[in-house]
C-alpha cells in the first residue's frame, strides 16, 4: 500500500469511523482559530503581567513567527504542491463528511492550521518553558485539537497536517532560538511573580 493510499485511508478513518456526536458538534469550532481568541488576549496578558514593558519584544516575535508560517504554508509551499483537498476532489468529496459549511478552494499540503498552531506552541515552549512548568505542554493539545479537527471535518489528510506540524514547529524553533540569543526574557529570579507554576 502506498503512502497515499495509506493517508486516504486514515482520512477515511478519522471523517467517517472515529466519530460520535460530540466530535461532530464541537470540532467544527474547535478547529478555528478565532474560537482561541481569548486564549491569545490570556497569553498577552498573562506577559504583560509578569514582564510588563520587556514582553513587547516578545510579542513582536511571536507574530512574526505566525506571519512567517501562515505566509510560508499559504502562499509558498501550497503552489508548489498541487494537491486538492478531500472535500475538492471530485473522486473523494461524494465520500468525505463535511462538518463545515465551507471547503476551501486553495490546495491542500500543507495545512496553514497546523503550520500556525504548531508554530506558536514551539515558539511558546522554547521561550516559556521556563517559567510555566507543566502547563507549558497545554499549548501542544491546543495544536493538536485545532489540527486533528482540520481532518475530522473533512477539509484535510493526515499528512496535510502532519507536514504543516513538522514545518511549522522547525519555524518555531528558529524563530524562538534566534529570540533567545538575541534579545529573550529576564531570568526568572527577576521576576516578582512566577508565571504559571
Amino acid at each position: 500500500m502506498t503512502l497515499l493510499n495509506l493517508d486516504t485511508d486514515f482520512f477515511y478513518k478519522i471523517n467517517t469511523v472515529w466519530t460520535n456526536s460530540f466530535f461532530d458538534n464541537n470540532f467544527p469550532w474547535l478547529r478555528d482559530a478565532t474560537t482561541w481568541y481569548p486564549v491569545y488576549l490570556f497569553l498577552l496578558v498573562l506577559m504583560l503581567y509578569n514582564f510588563g514593558w520587556r514582553s513587547w519584544t516578545w510579542v513582536v516575535f511571536i507574530a512574526l513567527n505566525v506571519t512567517i508560517t501562515d505566509q510560508l504554508s499559504s502562499s509558498v509551499i501550497k503552489h508548489l504542491v498541487p494537491r486538492l483537498r478531500p472535500c475538492q476532489d471530485a473522486n473523494m468529496a461524494d465520500h468525505v463528511r463535511m462538518l463545515v459549511n465551507h471547503c476551501s478552494g486553495g490546495n491542500s499540503f500543507p495545512s496553514s492550521h497546523a503550520t500556525n498552531h504548531f508554530g506558536a506552541a514551539v515558539f511558546i515552549y522554547c521561550t516559556l518553558r521556563k517559567y510555566c512548568g507543566n502547563w507549558i505542554y497545554l499549548f501542544f493539545i491546543w495544536a493538536a485539537i485545532v489540527s486533528y479537527g482540520q481532518v475530522y471535518v473533512g477539509v484535510h489528510y493526515p499528512t496535510d497536517v502532519l507536514g504543516g506540524a513538522i514545518i511549522g514547529s522547525i519555524i518555531g524553533f528558529i524563530v524562538a532560538s534566534i529570540y533567545n540569543k538575541t534579545i529573550g526574557l529576564p531570568p526568572l529570579k527577576t521576576l516578582q511573580k512566577p508565571i504559571l507554576k
